[in-house]
């Protein structure tokens, strides 16, 4: 009996593991904001039970977190060099890979790892050079090997022949590294900017954010309209208009579009709209608002609300009247001297 008892304690061991896994699994999944206390919690109790756990186990481990838009660096690192069965869904679908881990797990794995990464929705210009750099360097060292190994057993007469099979298997290879390259860059061409790529783009002076924070600590919403107009190369009018969406939705995606710092516009979102400033989650709603905001799609609203405030805006200068109306106005109400009206008189007796 009691052996019995002995062969069942270790598959259901495995099992308890694997529910202690799914567990820590699932609570991380419900941290949307993760703190930094949080993440390192997570790691430390991820990794040794998901080496004591079944494969299956780790499969939906990993389907699971390929979800999840924050992971510790060392869990993402962790789970890339895992087996590809295991480690497909992660490094094809995750948000949460740096591009330094990207290209480390390329470096360290095999090329199986590396079509599951050159899957991915989007991929960086870092990466990409990466893997093309990657790939250049795997046929040049087996192409200079093959040759190696096979001259020893040659004849002097077939030379001329191998020669022309060496060259054909260069352009082969140069033929395959052509094609790597356009597959990448074809995936990559769909890609947005970096967020830190504001070339083109309507950008805000360090004075006119600083001028910014300043009237918003201060809550001085008339000259945040003036400073925010001078910022948009708009109306006061169109400034107003977007400080008049209580929701702060407006201000938030003009903010966004001019490339403030996220810190700095969570900061005047929250000053100029205290509801904003209530915690949820762990963070405040403003830093909701701002987090869910679409940086592309920021810039085409603000454009579209500046195109709009030219068309409709006039400038007070259009109200007076034209320089050429005045002589004529002035002239007709211009009365004649007494002098000439005397004159007038003799002239006519």
């Amino acid at each position: 009996m009691r052996d019995r008892f002995r062969d069942l304690e270790g598959p259901l061991a495995v099992r308890k593991k694997d529910v202690v896994l799914m567990a820590t699994v699932s609570s991380f999944e419900n941290l949307s904001h993760p703190t930094r206390s949080e993440l390192r919690q997570f790691a430390e109790l991820f990794m040794p039970l998901f080496q004591a756990s079944s494969d299956e186990a780790k499969r939906q481990a990993v389907a699971a977190l390929s979800q999840c838009e924050n992971m510790p660096a060392a869990v993402a690192l962790f789970i890339g060099n895992q087996p590809i069965e295991i480690a497909a869904p992660f490094l094809a679908a995750s948000k949460a890979i740096a591009d330094d881990t990207l290209i480390t797990i390329a470096r360290m794995q095999g090329a199986a790892h590396v079509k599951a990464i050159v899957s991915r929705d989007s991929l960086s210009p870092k990466v990409i050079d990466a893997l093309v750099a990657l790939r250049q360097s795997q046929p040049r060292s087996a192409a200079a090997s093959a040759p190696v190994m096979k001259s020893p057993a040659v004849p002097l007469s077939p030379a001329p022949a191998e020669t022309n099979e060496a060259d054909a298997l260069e352009e082969q290879r140069v033929a395959n590294e052509e094609v790597l390259r356009e597959r990448i860059l074809g995936l990559a061409g769909h890609l947005g900017r970096a967020d830190e790529d504001r070339l083109g783009l309507r950008t805000l002076t360090d004075i006119q954010e600083a001028l910014l924070v300043r009237f918003a600590r201060s809550r001085e919403a008339t000259h945040f309209a003036t400073a925010l107009a001078d910022a948009l190369s708009a109306s006061r009018w169109l400034a107003e208009r977007i400080m008049l969406d209580l929701s702060g939705q407006q201000l938030a995606t003009t903010l966004t579009s001019l490339g403030m710092g996220f810190l700095d516009a969570v900061f005047v979102l929250e000053r100029l709209y205290p509801h904003l400033a209530e915690q949820q989650h762990n963070v405040t709603r403003g830093w909701m608002v701002l987090d869910a905001l679409d940086p592309e799609e920021c810039d085409e609203r603000v454009e579209a609300w500046r195109r709009a405030d030219r068309y409709t805006y006039k400038p007070e200068a259009t109200d007076t009247p034209a320089p050429a109306a005045t002589p004529d106005y002035r002239f007709i109400r211009q009365a004649p001297p007494q002098r000439d009206m005397r004159v007038m008189g003799r002239r006519c007796r």
